[in-house]
């Protein structure tokens, strides 16, 4: 617990905080105004090009979201900082690739529909017949994971900020509500993925 302690008697830059919390809101504000948009607007690929070998590379981005959180919190409960620290670089590393290639993705390629077995971009009556109370299930998952995963985006990153300026209390009391909410949406990126498949 030496190495906890040490970082605990570390001054707070609360000037440094303020800036980087005002990046924070424009970074969110930013990301969830693509997000918005990545469905209405489409950006053509130069012929032959295509982006399909993305939605696995989500899946296990998110993935590896989840194991680095798991690992960081397991590390900071051992009072290893550094460790700590690493895992949610690594964590926060894994999110903003997803992120990036997610919003490329979605500028670029046509949505998937769960159920949608012809490969037509709508589903018919004998489709929606076919998956039936699989495609609530689905949804409900892709909805919370999308509406969680906004919510969240600001207060993973100020909880970041808070450790980041050694306002350790307040990046301790933010982290406790933070982390099982991420948690929850690094681990139903890959759920969303594993029911989409064979649709893709």
């Amino acid at each position: 617990m030496i190495e906890l302690e040490t970082y605990r008697d570390r001054d707070a830059r609360t000037s440094l905080a303020k800036k980087l919390i005002v990046v924070v809101w424009v970074i969110s504000a930013a990301i969830l105004l693509l997000v918005a948009i990545m469905r209405q607007v489409k950006i053509d690929l130069p012929e032959g090009v295509s982006l399909h070998f993305l939605p696995p590379l989500h899946a296990l981005l998110n993935s590896g979201a989840a194991f680095a959180l798991l690992m960081a919190v397991f590390s900071i409960k051992g009072g290893k900082v550094k460790s700590h620290q690493r895992w949610i670089y690594l964590a926060m590393t894994c999110s903003l690739l997803f992120l990036l290639s997610y919003v490329a993705y979605h500028f670029t390629t046509a949505e998937t529909h769960y159920g949608d077995l012809d490969g037509d971009g709508s589903l018919n009556d004998a489709e929606r017949e076919a998956v039936g109370g699989m495609r609530v299930l689905y949804l409900a998952v892709l909805l919370s994971h999308i509406v969680l995963a906004a919510i969240s985006l600001p207060f993973i990153l100020l909880t970041f900020v808070y450790g980041f300026t050694n306002q350790f209390e307040k990046h301790r009391k933010m982290a406790k509500k933070v982390f099982p909410v991420w948690l929850y949406v690094a681990i139903t990126g890959p759920i969303v993925y594993l029911l989409l498949r064979p649709y893709y």
